[in-house]
Order: structure tokens, then C-alpha cells, then sequence
């Protein structure tokens, strides 16, 4: 966990003022895009295709831009967490990128929220 931290600082500190969107640290390709109040990375090894990266974070942020109603900023995805780590999960799955279209992955947000309030109804209904 000290590790982590370290590292999420020294990129941080790498990032935070500088205007492009790519660094090289610790072996790592990071592509990175800041909003506001809040930075977003999406990190992979020095051998990964950086295009590839900035199609995940360019993803991520259009996604989360729908789902936050413009508002990617930091007070807004804390509120609205559940809803970032459901973006995220239908764009990457244990590294695996399953999907880099912002429309697709809203779709698939918007299907799974639909199912849960059906479930939830359907519970409440039987009890």
C-alpha cells in the first residue's frame, strides 16, 4: 500500500502541471486528462500502445461526463461513485479493454441500472 501511494504521488506530482498527456515513470506508460478539480490516468506497461491508453481514458471521461451531466469534477464523482465504477467496469475488466465507444458503454451503464431498479422492484413487490 506505501508502494502505491508513493507511486500515485510521484506520478502526480509528474502530471499536475504540465500540458501534455503522456508521461513515461517507473516502467509505466501513463496517459492522463485533467477537469477541473480532478486528474484521471489510465496507466499501462512501457510496452503498451499509448493510442490505445488515450482510447480507455477518452472513453472514460465521455462516459463519465454523460453519466455526471457534464460535471467531471471531483465533488460530483464522489457523489456519484456507483456510477463511475459501473462505467468503469463495462470499459476494462482486469486489464482487458472490452470496450472504447463512450455511446456503447452508456448504453450498457443505462441497461444494467434499468435491471437493477427491476429487481429491486420486483423484491420489494414479494415482501
Amino acid at each position: 500500500m506505501k508502494e502505491q501511494m508513493a507511486f500515485e504521488k510521484n506520478v502526480f506530482n509528474k502530471t499536475y502541471r504540465t500540458d501534455s498527456e503522456i508521461a513515461f515513470f517507473g516502467g509505466m506508460t501513463i496517459v492522463y486528462k485533467s477537469s477541473i478539480d480532478l486528474f484521471l490516468y489510465v496507466v499501462g506497461s512501457s510496452q503498451e500502445n499509448e493510442l490505445m491508453l488515450m482510447s480507455v481514458l477518452t472513453c472514460l471521461f465521455e462516459s463519465l461526463n454523460h453519466v455526471l451531466r457534464k460535471n467531471v469534477e471531483k465533488r460530483w464523482l464522489m457523489d456519484n461513485m456507483d456510477g463511475a465504477f459501473l462505467v468503469l467496469d463495462e470499459i476494462v475488466d482486469g486489464g482487458v479493454i472490452l470496450e472504447s465507444d463512450p455511446q456503447q458503454v452508456i448504453q450498457k451503464v443505462n441497461f444494467r441500472v434499468l435491471q437493477s431498479a427491476k429487481e429491486q422492484i420486483k423484491w420489494s413487490l414479494l415482501k
